[in-house]
This record gives C-alpha cells, sequence and structure tokens, in this order.
C-alpha cells in the first residue's frame, strides 16, 4: 500500500472488501445508495486504483472485473499510522489522551478501553 487512497476511492474499496470479483456496473449498483455516481465515475476510480495497485482486474467475457489487492485491515493499519504521525507525532497516548478530553465516550468504551490496556500490560509479564 504505498499511494493514499482518496475519500471516493475508499468508497469503492469498501465495496470491494465487502464482496469481490465485481464488475463496475455491479459496484455503481452496491453505491447508488450512499453516492448517485455513475457507472463512467465508478469505472474512472477504479482505474486510479488498478493504478496505485490497490484493485487488480481479470477480464471475464466482455467486462472486467474488479478485486482488492490488500485487505481492509492492512488498510486500516496504514491510515491509522498516518493519522497518528500526522497528527501526534506517532505518539499514541495524546491521541487516547485527545479522546478521553473530547469525546464522548460511553460505559462501554471506557469498559473496553480499560481492557484493551490491562491486556497489554497482562503482555508485558
Amino acid at each position: 500500500m504505498a499511494e493514499r487512497v482518496s475519500e471516493a476511492e475508499q468508497e469503492v474499496m469498501e465495496v470491494l472488501w465487502d464482496a469481490s470479483p465485481l464488475s463496475a456496473s455491479t459496484i455503481a449498483e452496491k453505491l447508488s445508495n450512499k453516492k448517485p455516481w455513475q457507472e463512467s465515475t465508478v469505472k474512472t476510480l477504479l482505474t486510479r486504483l488498478v493504478q496505485k495497485n490497490a484493485v487488480r482486474f481479470e477480464k471475464d467475457g466482455r467486462r472486467y472485473l474488479y478485486s482488492p489487492t490488500y485487505p481492509r485491515s492492512a488498510f486500516v493499519r496504514t491510515e491509522s499510522k498516518r493519522l497518528l504521525n500526522r497528527l501526534f507525532g506517532g505518539e499514541v497516548s495524546p491521541l487516547v489522551a485527545h479522546l478521553v478530553e473530547h469525546e464522548d465516550l460511553s460505559k462501554e468504551d471506557v469498559a473496553s478501553l480499560s481492557r484493551l490496556l490491562e491486556g497489554l500490560k497482562d503482555d508485558d509479564n
């Protein structure tokens, strides 16, 4: 995952991560509730994603079927690192502090964070 994926391209990727391989027309159909994009727009986004090596394609008769080249988890990991580096100098603590101070965390959120931190402590022993 070298090149950055735009928000519009990510919309296409989300569809492909959900199910693939898919044709451009199927992707446009699946996105129709969220985005009023024509099939030509989806094809343009797919072309960009192929150029970025985020999507591969195979010919199926007269159409192309598209699939992601990496799992969603790899995308999330890379984007999380980019966010962490860009906004918090690569440090996790300031990010967590920001979320705690500026977001309305539910009791479930706090309990989940506590479990994660306890799990990290246990892993260190």
